[in-house]
């Protein structure tokens, strides 16, 4: 008979021969416990084939320490919750709980394919020879590891979104590093790993990577930033859902119907504009941006979409600068052409 997913839990939760001291094995089973509420779109099967992969994993980081003083398999935890979050399929869940372990631990990839199969075992190798990739320059390595990860994403592109979790949670526990570290990781980061997530369309990766290395390569800039923005915020915290309101009530009454998105730009995004333009903060015009997805069969083309979204200015709220809108075009989404429209506030 089959086990429910409730005595797979059970099982993941004890204690297993070999595993390391209780503090330790307790935050360990604790981390894939909640990692196991993340892919319970996953079968009964493919989760039993999971709880293997951290139990391998689990014993071949046996002992090692993360620099915070967390048990190592905390992180491949992590990176597999990232991956969970983007509803990879079994394999890359696996391969993210194992991805370290060819590199560290001493185990090769035939073994790794005889008891988890060749699927896996490619994935974790794959990961393994972007780690070990080396350069003399910032020039060569940008260069370098791009073409790199577009070989790699030409083969299993699950490679990449692995790689893309393994560094978002090490940017994420980047304090724990030593700082001599801080600006080689980062750049990097920026360089290499936030464009390929905007190109794979993970754009919540994409700001998060971006913000953090921003964090770590300018600190004092970063927190300075960070105080001026939530001062802006708590003036309009409401601000946001108060346009998305008042454009979805002004375009039904047109009988347009239309998705409206809003965000407030990243510090990184901020920081970026002040520097280039040579502004201050209080010069900034845009904190605030937002998208009007019109169907393309509601708008047809770009003059109309602009038209329609100007006769929505004197609904939107006062603003001490001009409102800027911008025609992105048309775009298909989910099958259905989309016209979009950008507007961007401060």
């Amino acid at each position: 008979m089959a086990r429910t997913k409730k005595a797979i839990s059970e099982e993941l939760t004890a204690p297993h021969p070999g595993g390391s001291g209780t503090a330790v094995q307790t935050a360990a089973a604790a981390s894939f416990a909640a990692l196991l509420k993340k892919i319970d779109y996953l079968n009964d099967s493919d989760i039993d084939d999971v709880r293997k992969a951290y139990r391998f994993a689990d014993e071949a980081h046996l002992g090692q320490m993360r620099k915070s003083g967390a048990p190592y398999i905390t992180h491949p935890i992590a990176v597999a919750g990232l991956c969970a979050d983007w509803k990879l399929d079994a394999q890359a869940i696996m391969a993210a709980l194992m991805h370290d372990v060819l590199e560290d631990c001493g185990i090769t990839k035939i073994e790794m394919a005889e008891r988890f199969g060749m699927g896996v075992a490619d994935l974790v190798d794959g990961l393994t020879k972007l780690e070990k990739l080396e350069f003399d320059n910032r020039e060569e390595n940008q260069a370098e590891s791009f073409r790199k990860m577009l070989l790699a994403m030409a083969r299993d592109v699950r490679v990449i979104l692995i790689k893309l979790a393994d560094r978002t949670h090490n940017m994420r526990t980047m304090g724990d590093m030593p700082r001599s570290k801080w600006r080689r990781i980062s750049e990097e980061t920026s360089d290499i790993y936030a464009p390929i997530a905007h190109r794979l369309g993970l754009d919540r990766t994409y700001r998060e990577l971006q913000d953090l290395s921003f964090q770590f390569l300018n600190p004092w800039r970063y927190r300075t930033l960070t105080k001026a923005v939530d001062r802006a915020r708590r003036r309009r915290n409401d601000l946001i859902d108060r346009v998305k309101t008042d454009v979805l009530t002004a375009l039904a009454n047109h009988n347009i119907y239309a998705d409206v998105q809003g965000r407030e730009k990243t510090l990184y995004s901020i920081y970026n504009k002040m520097h280039e333009k040579h502004l201050s903060f209080s010069q900034v015009s845009d904190l605030y941006g937002f998208r009007v997805l019109l169907p393309a069969c509601a708008c047809t083309d770009a003059r109309r979409v602009s038209s329609c979204a100007s006769s929505l200015l004197p609904l939107l709220p006062r603003s001490p600068t001009s409102w800027n809108l911008h025609c992105n075009g048309t775009r298909r989404v989910g099958g259905v052409d989309w016209a979009r429209v950008g507007c961007r506030c401060a």
